[in-house]
């Protein structure tokens, strides 16, 4: 099954800046393991735009989403045997990253 693993900051309380040794270490865990699928860190959320065609004509805005303390800083997907393997992951990645996990299967 796989997973989308969601890390979320908080700009009022954000995580450790000096966390991408463990979090290199983390990942080629993850690799070892056959877990890893994927992983990326996103810019700041005043780099993002936002694409909306549902009408007439695409509107293009500039800023994240939704205005909000939170935002995702970035995302892994795992490939894991079930919810209990990705949760104890999200367990140790939300220590290595200082930072919230989300865990969502994909469908």
């Amino acid at each position: 099954m796989q997973y989308l693993v969601s890390v979320i900051d908080d700009k009022d309380n954000p995580g450790r800046t000096d966390r991408q040794p463990a979090i290199s270490a983390f990942n080629e865990r993850l690799i070892a393991e056959g877990y890893w699928v994927f992983a990326g860190g996103l810019a700041d959320t005043e780099s993002a735009t936002v694409v909306d065609n549902r009408g007439e004509q695409a509107v293009f805005s500039d800023g994240p989403f939704v205005e909000s303390k939170e935002y995702l800083a970035g995302v892994w997907v795992w490939e894991v045997p079930d919810l209990d393997v990705a949760l104890k992951l999200a367990t140790e990645a939300s220590k290595v990253c200082d930072r919230k996990i989300e865990v969502r299967p994909f469908r």
